[in-house]
């Protein structure tokens, strides 16, 4: 129960890594804001939660929009009284070459895995600083929060056929390194997960893609998203990581060290 009585919000909840993160949280104590574009999805990872024992509630937003994103943000005040967590998940891929991607491919990708994620961190950063401002006005260390960032390889090391999210990857990072700067004198932690995994978007692939993206994993394999990268946003989200922040922890088998 490392994440006893702390409240997250999970964006892209509904399905893959979000899905898995949010569970893992849940089963670790914490409770759930769960958050996608669809109601369905939202609707069953937060009666996954439920049967677990745990606390959840499901919002469905579009996180491109400003409002939607400090709505989605609110719900966590609203249902729980504060906020601990956020885990900046959501996020969609439109592969192209780059001569043939639309202005639309673009936007639409740096829309949501970028502006996205600059919003709810604007918003959570909102609510977590009035409450460490509280807490030095009681005399009192403010309590370590945390905001963790689904990134890439991509990010890292580019990929062909992704111009959109590598740029959108690669800018998440740096918004991490940032806002880890710019928040840690409110003890708010800003971490990056750069994980390798099979979600709904990797398993769309052909198969010769799938045994060519396996070949190149020193460790000959794709990860789990519940057993492979939920442990490491537990991690970034307890107390163990009380001491790390701008730091990007690639999940990755091996595949970008």
């Amino acid at each position: 129960m490392r994440l006893k009585d702390k409240v997250a919000v999970v964006t892209g909840s509904g399905r893959g890594l979000g899905r898995a993160i949010a569970l893992a949280f849940a089963r670790e104590g914490a409770s759930i804001v769960v958050n996608d574009i669809d109601v369905e999805p939202a609707q069953e990872v937060t009666k996954e939660i439920e049967k677990l024992g745990g606390k959840a509630v499901y919002i469905v937003s579009d996180l491109r929009v400003k409002a939607e994103a400090e709505r989605t943000i609110q719900a966590a005040i609203d249902n729980f009284g504060k906020l601990d967590i956020l885990v900046n998940n959501a996020g969609i891929t439109r592969d192209l070459p780059m001569y043939k991607m639309s202005e639309q491919d673009w936007d639409d990708v740096l829309n949501i895995c970028l502006k996205a994620a600059f919003f709810c961190t604007q918003a959570a950063a909102n609510q977590m600083t009035q409450l460490a401002k509280k807490e030095k006005e009681a005399g009192k260390e403010p309590k370590a929060r945390k905001i963790i960032n689904l990134t890439s390889g991509s990010g890292i090391r580019g990929n062909p056929g992704q111009a959109n999210y590598s740029s959108a990857k690669a800018g998440l990072i740096g918004l991490t390194k940032s806002n880890a700067k710019e928040l840690a004198r409110y003890n708010i932690l800003v971490n990056a997960i750069a994980p390798s995994a099979w979600t709904r978007m990797t398993l769309e692939m052909s198969e010769e893609w799938k045994k060519a993206y396996v070949a190149k994993i020193p460790l000959g394999r794709v990860g789990d998203p519940e057993k492979d990268i939920a442990p490491v946003a537990v991690f970034l989200a307890s107390a163990d990581s009380d001491y790390i922040t701008g730091q990007v922890i690639v999940a990755s088998g091996g595949l970008d060290m």
